[in-house]
């Protein structure tokens, strides 16, 4: 009997869905911003639609000049997270930029890739 409850909790414990993040967008537009205020943030927000904890292990930006910011506790299944990407133009060359944030999991998809983009126009 003891050997079958052992079993029925592994089982119970196997059958759940592993923590699974999913961003409500994955890429952000800055837009025209000026060289004067070179530096602009926003915020990914995600929901562990999992049946785990789901933790964020590590998020990495493509240069120096984006910083990004994340929920470091464990997300409960159902619950909200986010990552903030803030980019410091400043000493930068006006024009286009693109970059990305490689976000990583211990979730169904371990790896996520979020990216910012936006136009720094030269200071008038």
């Amino acid at each position: 009997m003891m050997t079958l409850m052992l079993l029925g909790c592994i089982w119970v414990a196997m059958a759940q869905k592993p923590a699974e993040i999913k961003f409500d967008k994955i890429t952000h537009n800055f837009g025209t911003f000026s060289e004067k205020e070179p530096v602009v943030s926003c915020v990914f927000t995600f929901t562990n639609i999992g049946e785990q904890p789901l933790v964020v292990n590590q998020a990495v930006a493509s240069c120096g000049c984006t910083v990004p910011e994340y929920t470091k506790t464990p997300i409960q299944p159902g619950e909200k997270g986010e990552i903030k990407v803030t980019y410091n133009g400043t000493g930068k060359f006006p024009g286009h930029f693109t970059k990305s944030i490689t976000v990583r999991t211990n979730g169904a998809v371990e790896m996520t890739r979020l990216k910012i983009e936006g136009d720094m126009e030269e200071a008038k």
